[in-house]
């Protein structure tokens, strides 16, 4: 008898490759702006652009900004540190929210992962951080539709994980008990202390390069340094693929 019926998924860095597709969509952004001149270095950029993007979604999280504030400032200030003028923020960020939910690439064995648990009839959910038009976007995008029964998006409940609120409206809208429901997910703060603090299982995927980032201010540049992991989670993998093994 298997332990558990439903699994709720997160769904950036853990099914959809968020920093492939966002360097795919920003790419497709510099040139439909033709900016292409003025960054010399699109790694620098792109790099920059993550690491501000990054600490606003965390005060995001926080409800220390909205969402206009987080969406004007992660480009107003990237194009402002790049000395970059004449382009409108708002502009830049409609453009590439209008490219990267387009964005199809999946982690590798994803679907295959997917088609395996949905055969042994798993009922799967997703529980995902984001812009309800851009998260939903993103799973038709991408194929994964198919494979889940619900979406609980952060902006349509108005709580972020790790809120148990969050986890609380998903688990009662799908009627599953706690004790017959996981969390699958790559972040330690937002999906696994969100579920263990709600009282369900988790499974952590370990995936360093989307570990929260803490940054420190200098008087002449920012610097980031990445916590650490978790240790006490209930299951950690380093793939997806390994669900088949778990689950």
């Amino acid at each position: 008898m298997r332990r558990y019926d439903h699994l709720f998924f997160d769904l950036d860095h853990t099914l959809w490759d968020f920093e492939t597709n966002s360097r795919l969509a920003m790419q497709q952004t510099i040139l439909e702006l033709k900016l292409e001149s003025q960054i010399i270095d699109f790694e620098q950029f792109i790099h920059y652009y993550e690491q501000i993007n990054s600490q606003l979604w965390e005060l995001y999280r926080k409800q220390e900004i909205r969402k206009p504030e987080l969406i004007r400032q992660r480009f107003e200030q990237t194009l402002s540190h790049f000395e970059i003028h004449g382009t409108d923020p708002m502009v830049m960020n409609d453009h590439y929210l209008k490219r990267m939910p387009l964005q199809k690439k999946l982690y590798p064995r994803v679907i295959e992962t997917l088609e395996y648990l949905q055969q042994k009839g798993y009922q799967m959910h997703i529980i995902t951080n984001g812009f309800t038009e851009v998260q939903h976007q993103k799973i038709e995008s991408s194929g994964l539709s198919p494979y889940f029964q619900r979406v609980f998006i952060s902006e349509e409940i108005q709580a972020p994980k790790p809120d148990k609120r969050i986890f609380q409206y998903a688990l009662s809208s799908c009627n599953a008990k706690k004790n017959r429901s996981i969390m699958i997910g790559d972040s330690w703060e937002s999906d696994i202390e969100g579920a263990r603090n709600f009282g369900i299982s988790q499974i952590f995927i370990d995936n360093t390069s989307s570990f929260p980032q803490k940054m420190h201010t200098h008087p002449n540049k920012n610097s980031f340094t990445k916590t650490s992991p978790p240790k006490n989670t209930t299951h950690i993998i380093k793939s997806i693929k390994e669900l088949t093994r778990l689950l």
